[in-house]
């Protein structure tokens, strides 16, 4: 688990949550009544929904609900816990009954407990996801941001003229240039809308359908990255993540 991690109060501003989880790249935070015991979580996908000009709202009405663990928790249950309920976070606690909070395990907390030997020994053909949505360079961002909206994603692959990837834009590539205004604000002009190119960022990896998941656990571990973009003959047929990669580890790929 990750300790003494940052945290917000049910009766904190929205936009003090939303600042936090910018700054830090984090994906959700923990949230706290008056009498310092956990009440469950919000998360950047929650942040997304809020447009600027509603800087009064505050973070209760916006906790999720999410199941709590302790310390003692095998890292194997954690785990199940997060991919069943599709969480960004799991607030570790010292007990039930208390639940104050002494950390959060994340989908990268548990990714980075997996030996990348024990994979399965599975190539990524068998795992990756094959309905990738993409997006161009000369596309503007708002559409992009609303896509992220609607289909809750976290990166969106980057394709030329010639159906070649040449990049991603993630969340926080939007986030940290102030997105959330971005298709939601009518304050926001059309002259300051972005094209993909502006935000996006190059790849440093691409996988190929035949690779080991070992392969792409390396990488994806030694480079610190998310998802990958799996491609054939220059083409994108795929892409492979985080859960993607736990799930096959604890075999609920099948």
């Amino acid at each position: 688990m990750s300790k003494n991690p940052l945290y917000v109060a049910e009766d904190d501003f929205i936009i003090k949550a939303r600042q936090l989880i910018r700054d830090n790249h984090l994906r959700g935070l923990p949230v706290m009544n008056d009498e310092g015991h956990v009440t469950g979580i919000v998360t950047i996908q929650d942040m997304l929904k809020i447009a600027s000009t509603r800087s009064n709202v505050t973070v209760a009405g916006f906790t999720r609900e999410v199941p709590l663990i302790t310390e003692d928790c095998e890292a194997e249950v954690a785990a199940k816990n997060l991919l069943n309920e599709r969480c960004a976070i799991l607030p570790v606690v010292e007990s039930h009954e208390e639940r104050h909070l002494v950390g959060v395990v994340s989908p990268i907390d548990i990714f980075k407990s997996i030996d990348p030997e024990k994979m399965p020994k599975k190539t990524i053909a068998e795992i990756m996801n094959t309905n990738v949505v993409t997006c161009s360079p000369q596309d503007l961002v708002t559409r992009v941001w609303n896509k992220m909206l609607e289909e809750d994603f976290t990166g969106i692959p980057v394709l030329d003229e010639k159906g070649e990837t040449m990049g991603i834009i993630t969340r926080f590539d939007v986030l940290k240039r102030g997105g959330s205004r971005i298709g939601r604000d009518e304050r926001v002009k059309s002259k300051d809308i972005m094209k993909v190119e502006k935000l996006m960022h190059t790849p440093l990896y691409n996988l190929r359908p035949e690779d080991s998941l070992h392969h792409a656990a390396d990488i994806m571990s030694k480079r610190d990255i998310g998802r990958i973009s799996v491609v054939d003959d220059d083409k994108l047929i795929g892409i492979v993540d985080r859960y993607d990669l736990i799930k096959a580890f604890l075999g609920e790929d099948e």
